[in-house]
């Protein structure tokens, strides 16, 4: 469709256009309530420091392992209905962490706590901010190590 058909439709049929629009509008207003408040990987360490801030990531143990914000405690998002009333009497604000800030929504919906933020992007809005993680394995540092280590070996048996 043109530009031209489209300007045309529009102004054909402006109520049709403008209901669109107010939906459009709600649409995101409503998505944006649901999914809970952000705060950005930049801000997480001012809130944490200014505010003692809570950090709780619900990603699966086997990920959590992999790597995790410092500070941050695992509760698995299965396992968060039995640690709701344990999380609802902190009284400082509650930054919920999962793989890419989806399923932290979720979470805070559960939670359904005014001082509860989701970690914009997740733990991926995190690395992509360039901030590190406890107990995260390089690769390149691990395929570097490997190799010292074959040529250590080799080394030694010559």
């Amino acid at each position: 469709m043109s530009l031209d058909r489209w300007l045309q439709f529009m102004s054909n049929h402006p109520i049709l256009f403008g209901i669109l629009a107010v939906l459009t509008f709600l649409f995101f207003t409503v998505e944006s309530k649901r999914s809970g408040k952000k705060v950005s990987p930049n801000a997480l360490g001012m809130l944490v420091n200014t505010q003692d801030a809570k950090i709780i990531d619900i990603r699966p143990k086997k990920k959590f392992e992999t790597g995790y914000i410092q500070g941050s405690r695992n509760i698995p998002f299965i396992e968060l209905k039995d640690h709701l009333e344990e999380l609802r009497a902190i009284d400082t604000p509650i930054v919920i962490v999962c793989d890419m800030g989806m399923q932290a929504g979720a979470a805070i919906q559960l939670l359904n706590k005014p001082n509860a933020v989701r970690l914009e992007g997740g733990i991926g809005g995190w690395q992509a901010a360039g901030m590190p993680l406890v107990g995260a394995v390089n690769s390149h540092t691990t395929n570097l190590s490997k190799k010292g280590k074959t040529i250590e070996g080799k080394a030694k048996a010559r």
